[in-house]
């Protein structure tokens, strides 16, 4: 980077956001800087600084970064530096004069010394000497601050030609010192001065720091002049390899920090504490280089890793090599993504270390072996990393922005899978860059060019093993086996079916059993098909693959050709009179070997390879172990079974878990076989054999083969849609399935158990016991003292118990106060609860050690005591034990009474303190106690009074609070007598005046009125006589004496005060008490949580340390106030609406924050941040997901305090700790200090910020946001890629960095900025993000979190349990990525938010679960997974990034964890939030996505290889959770057109009618069940079944079904019909032709109305076009078959097909809001009649032009090659067959057959496209020169066509039912050729007809948007369709307000007017 220097000190703050008090006006000086100036920017941040104390001073730092940016860029040009240089010059002049004016000293030089030497002085020294105190960030900042200002000095003086103070020397001598103390750090200050921070003082950091700085022994490199004591080995890696200065600094501290936490948990405890121990170090070294290790067994080559014979070296060397291994992959960048490729250049390295340690010579030169890479900073970069990035980078290009074919470029699996292959040694060390890898296909063509390689070996390489080829073929290749077991099955069950009865015992039958057997010739000859399609799929990767891998494939095509021949052979001459083609075969074979055995022998001998495969299945543990083996003659056993990769081996399950999912299977096909015969199969076989058997010659068309047998077209469209739906119906089978089990495993999970508020009362007991026994760590070694023993889980199933915390164990219950205490303040904070409900939940933080009782939350006891009163004043009888029973019936009124009557006695005795006075109250309570203890309470007071005495005691606790309140400004007084001044005594002395009263009161009730006659007699006993004898005062009053009552003033007491006061005034019963419905949802989901199995807590110290990642682009940070404030059409704003959708919180909010309108808020500056800020954690911001990642870190805190505390320190409440001066928290040995370093050292967060860089210089307010989120959460870490314009040789290039920075003391800081070889988003950009910004994570978890989720401060407690399951046993292997469940948090938004909702929660909840156990394999969705970061960072890290195949990044992260034998898990006990899409464009958009995504999962290697990896059952489960779940929707949708199509050819055919006459009837039974089985599909039932089972469990079945009925009510059927167009169309064009791509939806709230035009564009393709074909074919259908068909079969074969209709067709309205309202369908219609009138261009958006649109739309088919043009023109000809059979059914027609009416049909539309045509070019050419004529012609032609039609209906008897056929016939022919046209557009461009195309294109899009729209503006006449729309969308709240605010809307235009003028 220009302008920064290579030392320490020179690093700066890149972002200079201005600090101090000066004007706002020049806050951004610094700010918005061009990237080849950043030098500059600490200057101008320091000339902000000082504007207000010395503008001159502050003028002279502009005027030399002015002249310092000049000499960096003096031709001004760099990017932005002419306009910056402007801007500052005229700043300058403006500041010149006034400045000068206002100098204090004679000369600028004299001005500048002074101030410099007073800021040393004063400032500088002064914060230096209270360094123990002070703030490191702002001793650091005072410093670089008084650098700036000598920098600028020492220039100034130059200027004037003066010389320096020596004093002045002597002051920079000692910042430049302390400049170097004080270095940027990120968790731990490694800097001398860094020293005494809390977290260095830590034991295990003390251990792995020291074992790092152990350099002893290693050669010295030339580089170092003089070793210091902070050298360490990482040092002295980079001075010998050449790494960078930040990567090293970066890498050091994630070492450190990884060895401290891993050295932390040894067990026994290493001795000494302070030094590293070696299972630590061996730890971190397995998990690090097992990849690396594997690899190299796999490659035959050994392991660099050499170790010494010496121990005492030994530690040294495996830092080295670990140390080696994180500096190449924290440089590596792209190469990331790569992990073999690392392992090469690892190999190499770590080679050249071992012989640089091992004194090695060289046998050429006789020196030292040195480093073939080493060298000077960054030469690692520039000649490792940057030759390979150029590769990635040059094949990326051929990719065309993802329009490119696969097969033409290598993507990032063919570049890492050249490691695979002992030829990448080829590539030589140092590496050969003329070799064949680095090799492009631009490249290749240049040596052919030039005739230099005309050797074919020396060119591109091509593909590696694998080759992604756009074809549903893929499909079959990938899941052969399934395809194969459904065919034979279906061939078997048609044979069953035809041999007599049909039963199943036919099988038994002879001959029935011989016809079943010619199933493995029908198996042979799919096997011969798969080995052609490897064949042709891998032919473009046979370059790189190995001469046997190319011997395989050529034989087992060899092999399978002759099973295919010697299959049919053999069982041709089983039989003795064979019949049909089995005829034939024997005629020409002859009739020798003619015996049945013969077959069955070669059955026998075909199945023999899967009697090894059966064996390997049932014995799991024998295939891992052979496939994970590297001996030779295994690899020579298993070389035709399945070629030898590095991945996918050894991945098998174990016995358990195969034989769970195998009867899952089993079960499941057994139900989908016997469905599929007895519905589907069996009931066709009859009706089609009497098909076959008519002859039907009556054709009502040309018929092509009228003397065709058998019927074959009848039977084709009979079945076909059987068919399809026999190979689909598997996933409604699995989606049954799927609940039925799922939901049985959730139950059993315990999920559900607390659902309601009334659960959770009635458990709130054993809560505190879960509490400490989940969230609590054990305290003895005992680590299952309570609750569950997880060993043995079937104890815990159906009973759960905790102990309960009795009143002894006062610090158990204090814990739980802590933690319960803390959720229920987090949900005031939220503003899910007010401040009654939030004193109602709370328990008190500090429980007092007198009263002996538990305290539960006032919620439990609210109304007991006023119930408890009126029974005790009710009571007739004088038992008492009878009223006992009575209140202790239930036992929360029996704890509030009694911790009502134990707190009152408290009060008593803290508030009298005089002797005399006390003594008289202990005397009536113990008589009391006495009287309870003997059961005479009853006998001896007169309970009828007590609500006398209980109104005086509220009234004293009244009095008591305001006098807390009256105080509650003064500082820390520990009594009201403390209080200095003189209002605050008299008000005090008054209050006491009042207490006194009430006490005497009270006294006088109980003395006159409770205590009954000769029970005690206090006003003229002896107690009260010995008083007046001792004081000699006859007239004294109890409690009036001075200084007899004091009333104490502590947090502990008021909250007692409040906890009684509620507990006696609260009459109302709290069983409502959250209202809120999520703070309902929290604490349910939360309590029921702690009853689940999860490991015991760890101490925070002992735990597993983990990161959270989160990418972002440029979404929403945080809401404006103008964003808030804009409405839309109706009047409608953000805050609007949200104040209409959470109205509940909104008034909490209100409350919080002390105002009663929003106006009040408005007019509050900090107000309006506070409500931009509840806004924004209602949306999908960044705002909301760091809040809620930032709970993990608070929540450790809680953890930590809890672990380390003292007793009394616990007693007294975390949220003193809370509340401590800052000067004490600063205080590094203080407990608070303690807290935050274990907090720093177990969790780190990373926003992932691309643009934040180009944010910063551009002045985008998103940069201002994330700014305040990392002064708001100080820990927080913002990863970003600057990038930097740099001239090197007066040239100016691009440079990238990646950079991590932090905020310190109001501006942003880079912490560490590391060159990358390039721009590294070269594929999709999300993994690039994630990438660039992994190596600043920390730990062994890593939580991949997206920008749209949320987190829960209850949640994040769980965390520790959580990632203790990575040391859990989970079967084979232990987990490499913890699964989580969520919750999608949008569901209240709006009716399709709450669909989405819906559906997403069953997937990630009963979906999940059931994938992870037993099913195995779930894999990761993007959703809040925690990965085991060592695991992914060795094998390509958390996603993947090639451009458009790995589209769905996420998912591949699982696949490749599956593949490279890792276990993914699935965890309910914690959820995360998720936001979902809520608008339908929005979720259209997304659906798209993921159907575009699932489409190149398809093509992928990574499917094709599970398919094949997995067992039989595994890879079913694969299919139908992945890729076949959006095939069977394309299925779906597919059986329909065939079905329709089909009836279509019977119809016209006249083939139907035939039929029906001579069977009698239509035998359509099982087509019947097989369309309602599929129409199962289409109503989205299959959507609701895991809803309903996931809702039922978790929140009751009543509470599923209500729920059910609501949404079919709110139209969720057609919410998921459209859904599955979507699906269908995008997964279908995804695999025939490409154009995947990224969709981004916009997250927003949907609170506008989407125009006629934007709904057209996003659906005529997807769903408009198809729904229009849908509707022709059904009403043909219903046209021509309605004279002989049953009407009500009619209906109900069709019904669903209507609804898929008019779904397609109207549903984008009828979600859109104000879709039905009458001014917006006129402006819609405006606007669309525009839009699609204008002419395209370049430039010309497709929101603005009908004709770019149409350009766009047809891109996908730029990207297809001609095998996908080929396939969409065969596609087309469907809608011929409208025109060839609609013409024979005319009256114009009559009786002709003859073919030459359908070629006169043709003439016709000849004829009409080319009088469009010379139309079209006589308005071009003719309309305005002879404007008259061409009028005249065009009148002509109307006549002329007038005539015709005249004619026809006079002459040939057309009618109007002919005209209409007319259009069904023509119309879809013309809308054919216009799809031929567009997949022949370079040709027809070449003909010139391109434009006539693009015309006729138009009137056909203004028909189909006429046909949608005109329905849309009939219904909108209707003024109650668009309020019932409203309602249907929103809530009523919402719906109401929006009513309101479209009234109003005109008179705020009206306001705003009048204002303005």
């Amino acid at each position: 980077m220009a302008g920064r220097s290579a030392e320490p000190p020179a690093r700066r703050l890149s972002r200079t956001h201005t600090t101090g008090n000066f004007a706002d006006s020049l806050a951004f000086d610094s700010e918005v800087i061009p990237s080849s100036l950043a030098s500059i920017a600490p200057i101008l941040r320091v000339a902000n600084e000082i504007e207000n104390t010395s503008p001159r001073v502050a003028y002279l730092c502009r005027f030399y970064a002015f002249e310092k940016a000049h000499k960096l860029d003096p031709t001004s040009s760099g990017r932005g530096v002419r306009q910056f240089k402007t801007a500052l010059l005229q700043r300058l002049e403006r500041d010149a004069e006034p400045t000068l004016q206002a100098r204090q000293k004679k000369s600028d030089a004299r001005e500048m010394q002074n101030f410099y030497r007073q800021y040393y002085e004063k400032y500088v020294k002064a914060i230096d000497a209270a360094a123990d105190q002070a703030d490191r960030a702002e001793l650091a900042k005072a410093y670089q601050t008084a650098g700036v200002l000598f920098e600028v000095l020492k220039a100034v003086n130059q200027t004037e030609s003066q010389e320096l103070a020596p004093e002045i020397m002597d002051f920079n001598k000692e910042v430049e010192k302390k400049t170097e103390m004080y270095i940027p750090y990120n968790i731990l200050p490694l800097d001398p001065a860094g020293a005494r921070n809390a977290i260095m003082q830590f034991p295990e950091i003390k251990a792995a720091v020291t074992a790092l700085r152990n350099i002893r022994g290693l050669p010295q490199p030339e580089s170092w002049q003089k070793p210091g004591t902070d050298y360490d080995l990482l040092d002295w890696l980079q001075a010998m390899f050449g790494f960078q200065k930040d990567n090293v600094a970066n890498q050091r501290e994630h070492l450190i920090l990884l060895l401290a936490n891993v050295h932390i948990r040894q067990i026994p405890k290493p001795e000494p504490l302070h030094k590293l121990a070696e299972s630590a170090l061996n730890d971190v070294m397995k998990k690090l280089f097992k990849n690396y290790k594997k690899w190299c067994k796999y490659l035959g080559r050994k392991s660099s890793l050499w170790l010494p014979t010496i121990q005492q070296e030994v530690q040294q060397r495996k830092i080295l090599y670990m140390g080696l291994y994180l500096l190449i992959w924290g440089e590596a960048a792209n190469l990331r993504f790569m992990p073999e490729c690392l392992c090469y250049i690892y190999h190499h390295m770590a080679y050249e270390l071992y012989g640089m340690l091992a004194g090695n010579v060289s046998s050429t030169t006789g020196e030292h072996i040195k480093p073939a890479y080493g060298g000077d900073e960054e030469s690692f970069l520039r000649k490792v990393v940057t030759p390979i990035y150029h590769v990635i980078e040059k094949e990326a290009e051929k990719s065309k922005n993802g329009r490119g074919k696969h097969s033409q470029w290598r993507n990032y699996d063919d570049l890492n899978e050249y490691f695979w292959s002992v030829d990448c040694f080829r590539l030589g060390w140092p590496m050969h860059h003329d070799a064949d890898f680095f090799k492009t296909p631009s490249e290749e063509r240049y040596y052919h060019k030039k005739s230099v390689l005309a050797n074919d070996t020396k060119g591109w390489l091509g593909k590696t093993n694998f080759v992604e080829i756009r074809s549903f073929w893929h499909l079959f290749r990938s899941f052969d086996r399934m395809w194969t077991f459904y065919i034979l099955s279906l061939q078997a069950m048609i044979i069953l079916a035809c041999s007599g009865s049909g039963q199943p015992r036919e099988i038994f039958k002879g001959e029935t059993f011989k016809k079943i057997l010619s199933v493995f010739i029908t198996a042979a000859i799919l096997k011969f098909l798969q080995a052609i399609l490897d064949v042709i799929f891998s032919w473009k990767a046979r370059r790189t693959m190995k001469f046997t891998d190319t011997l395989r494939y050529f034989l087992k095509v060899v092999v399978a050709a002759g099973w295919m021949i010697i299959l049919p052979v053999s069982y041709a001459h089983t039989w003795d009179n064979p019949t049909g083609i089995i005829k034939t075969v024997k005629g020409w074979l002859g009739h020798k070997w003619e015996s049945p055995s013969l077959y069955v022998s070669a059955v026998v001998l075909y199945l023999a390879p899967n009697a090894l495969g059966m064996v390997y299945f049932l014995f799991p543990w024998l295939r891992r172990k052979i496939e994970s083996t590297n001996w030779k003659i295994v690899t020579i056993l298993m070389w035709w079974a399945q070629p030898r990769l590095y991945v996918g081996r050894g991945m098998h399950e174990g016995q358990f878990s195969l034989f769970k999912y195998t009867m899952f299977w089993i079960l499941l096909l057994v139900t989908k076989v016997t469905f599929s015969y007895y519905i589907e199969v069996k009931p066709l076989i009859k009706p089609t054999q009497a098909i076959m058997r008519m002859n039907i010659h009556a054709f009502e068309w040309h018929e092509f083969f009228p003397q065709a047998k058998n019927n074959l077209g009848v039977v084709l469209a009979l079945w076909t849609p059987i068919v399809l739906v026999y190979f689909m119906d598997t996933q409604i089978w699995y989606s049954i399935f799927s609940t039925l089990f799922g939901g049985i495993y959730g139950a059993f999970r315990r999920l559900g158990e607390i659902r309601t508020l009334g659960m959770l009362r009635s458990r709130f007991q054993s809560l505190p016991g879960a509490f400490n026994a989940r969230l609590v760590p054990p305290t003895g070694e005992k680590q299952e003292t309570k609750g569950l023993n997880l060993k043995r889980p079937f104890q815990s199933l159906l009973s759960r118990k905790f102990e309960q915390v009795n009143p002894d164990k006062i610090e158990e219950f204090a814990k739980f106060a802590q933690l319960w205490n803390q959720v229920i303040t987090s949900f005031r904070v939220e503003d899910l609860i007010n401040q009654r409900e939030m004193d109602l939940l709370l328990v008190p933080y500090s429980s007092d050690r007198e009263l002996p009782i538990i305290q539960w939350p006032p919620f439990l006891l609210a109304s007991k005591i006023p119930v408890a009163l009126h029974m005790a004043k009710e009571f007739k009888g004088t038992d008492d034990e009878e009223l006992r029973k009575k209140i202790e019936y239930d036992d929360y009124m029996k704890h509030a009474v009694k911790e009502c009557y134990e707190s009152f006695k408290h009060i008593l005795r803290t508030i009298v303190v005089g002797q005399q006075d006390k003594s008289v109250i202990d005397e009536i309570i113990r008589n009391v106690d006495v009287s309870i203890e003997d059961g005479k309470l009853l006998e001896n007071f007169n309970m009828k009074e007590l609500h006398l005495l209980n109104s005086k005691i509220v009234e004293l606790i009244e009095n008591l609070l305001k006098s807390g309140e009256t105080t509650s400004e003064e500082k820390n007084p520990k009594t009201i007598s403390d209080v200095k001044t003189d209002e605050s005594i008299s008000g005090e002395k008054e209050t006491i005046s009042r207490v006194i009263i009430l006490l005497q009161d009270m006294l006088e009730v109980v003395t006159r009125d409770m205590i009954k006659d000769g029970f005690l007699d206090l006003s003229h006993g002896s107690l009260l006589r010995q008083e007046y004898e001792t004081t000699g005062q006859k007239n004294l009053q109890l409690f009036a004496s001075e200084g007899a009552v004091k009333i104490p003033r502590n947090d502990a007491w008021m909250e007692q005060i409040k906890r009684l006061h509620l507990l006696l005034t609260v009459t109302e019963s709290a069983m409502d008490v959250p209202v809120n419905l999520e703070a309902r949802r929290r604490i349910a989901f939360f309590t029921n949580s702690l009853f689940m199995d999860m490991p015991s807590a760890p101490k925070v110290r002992h735990m597993l340390s983990f990161s959270v990642l989160t990418p972002y682009y440029k979404e929403e940070v945080l809401f404006s106030k103008d964003v808030l404030q804009l409405e839309n059409e109706d009047g409608v704003s953000i805050i609007f609406y949200l104040q209409k959708i959470y109205p509940d919180e909104w008034k909490n909010f209100l409350e919080r924050i002390k105002c009663e309108t929003e106006e009040e808020v408005l007019a509050d500056k900090d107000k309006v941040l506070e409500l931009r800020l509840w806004a924004s954690y209602r949306g999908q911001t960044l705002t909301r997901t760091v809040r809620g990642m930032m709970y993990h870190r608070k929540a450790l805190e809680l953890q930590s305090f809890l672990d380390m505390a003292k007793p009394e320190e616990i007693l007294a409440g975390y949220k003193l700790q809370e509340s401590l001066p800052d000067e004490q928290k600063r205080n590094q040995r203080a407990l608070w200090a303690q807290l935050q370093a274990v907090a720093d050292l177990k969790f780190t967060y990373v926003v992932s910020c691309q643009l934040y860089g180009i944010h910063k210089r551009s002045g985008d307010t998103r940069a201002q946001d994330i700014l305040k989120l990392m002064l708001t959460y100080p820990s927080l870490r913002v990863a970003y890629i600057d990038e930097v314009e740099e001239r090197v040789k007066d040239k100016s290039h691009k440079a990238y960095y990646s950079v991590l920075a932090k905020a310190v003391k109001d501006h942003d800081q880079d912490i560490y900025r590391i060159k990358l070889p390039g721009n590294a988003n070269l594929g999709e950009g999300k993994p690039e993000n994630q990438n660039h910004a992994i190596i600043f994570t920390r730990g062994e978890g890593l939580q991949a979190i997206d920008m749209n989720q949320d987190n829960y401060l209850e949640e994040a407690f769980k965390m520790r349990n959580l990632l203790d399951e990575f040391l859990e046993d989970h079967g084979v292997r232990p987990p490499t990525i913890l699964g989580l469940r969520e919750h999608i948090f949008t569901g209240s938004v709006s009716s399709l938010a709450w669909f989405m909702s819906n559906q997403e929660t069953s997937f990630v909840t009963i979906g999940q679960r059931l994938l992870a156990n037993p099913l195995k394999v779930r894999f990761h969705y993007g959703h809040p997974d925690v990965f085991d970061r060592l695991f992914h960072l060795t094998r390509g890290g958390v996603s993947k990034a090639s451009k458009v195949i790995n589209l769905s990044e996420d998912i591949f992260a699982g696949f490749n964890s599956t593949l490279r034998q890792g276990n993914i898990t699935h965890h309910e006990y914690i959820q995360v939030g998720k936001g979902r899409d809520v608008g339908l464009n929005q979720i259209s958009l997304f659906e798209a996505k993921i159907a575009n995504g699932n489409g190149e999962q398809t093509l992928s290697r990574d499917i094709y290889r599970l398919g094949h990896r997995f067992d039989f059952f595994r890879m079913l489960s694969c299919y139908f959770t992945t890729v076949g779940f959006y095939f069977s929707t394309l299925v779906t949708v597919l059986t329909v057109y065939i079905f329709l199509y089909g009836r279509i050819y019977l119809v016209l055919s006249g083939l139907e009618k035939e039929v029906v006459k001579k069977a009698g009837a239509q035998h359509n039974t099982a087509l019947q069940a097989a369309l309602a089985s599929q129409s199962f599909v289409q109503l989205g039932m299959l959507m609701a079944l895991p809803m309903v089972m996931e809702i039922g469990l978790e929140r009751g079945f009543r509470t599923a079904l209500s729920d059910f009925v609501v949404m079919q009510l709110q139209l969720a059927p057609v919410f998921f019909t459209f859904s599955l167009g979507t699906k269908t169309h995008y997964y279908g064009r995804t695999l025939l032709h490409g154009g995947a791509e990224y969709r981004a939806t916009g997250r927003g709230f949907v609170v506008f109305h989407a125009k006629f035009a934007d709904n057209y564009r996003f659906y005529s393709r997807s769903h408009f076009v198809k729904g229009i074909e849908l509707m022709v074919l059904l009403v043909v259908y219903n046209l021509f078959g309605q004279t002989y068909q049953n009407t009500i079969a009619y209906l109900l074969i069709t019904f669903s097909m209507w609804f898929m209709v008019g779904t397609w067709l109207f549903a984008p309205f009828l979600f859109n809001p104000s879709g039905f309202e009458w001014q917006k369908i006129v402006d819609d219609w405006t606007d669309w009649n525009k839009w699609i009138n204008s002419r395209g261009g370049i430039g010309v958006s497709q929101e603005k032009s009908w004709e770019s649109w149409w350009d766009k739309e047809q891109e996908h088919l730029k990207c297809s090659g001609l095998r996908g043009r080929i396939c969409e023109i065969i596609l087309s000809f469907r809608f011929f067959f409208y025109q060839f059979g609609l013409v024979y059914h005319l009256n114009l027609t009559g009786d002709n057959k003859s073919i030459l009416v359908y070629g006169l049909s043709w003439l016709v539309i000849v004829v009409v496209l080319l009088v469009l045509k010379t139309v079209s070019m006589g308005r071009r050419k003719f309309s305005a020169d002879f404007q008259l004529m061409f009028r005249l012609l065009k009148g002509l032609l109307f006549i002329g066509f007038v005539a015709i039609l005249v004619v026809l209906y006079v002459v040939c008897h057309m009618t109007v039912r002919d005209l209409f056929a007319c259009i069904l016939a023509f119309m879809p022919t013309g809308w054919a050729l216009l799809q031929i046209a567009q997949a022949c557009k370079p040709l027809v461009h070449r003909i010139g007809f391109w434009d006539s195309v693009r015309a006729l294109a138009r009137v056909y899009e203004f028909i189909m948007g006429l046909l949608v729209f005109t329905p849309v503006a009939v219904l909108a006449w209707f003024p109650f369709v668009s309020e019932f729309q409203t309602r249907l969308l929103f809530n009523q709240a919402f719906s109401r307000g929006l009513q309101i605010s479209r009234i109003l809307a005109g008179r705020k235009k009206d306001w705003s007017a009048t204002s303005k003028e």
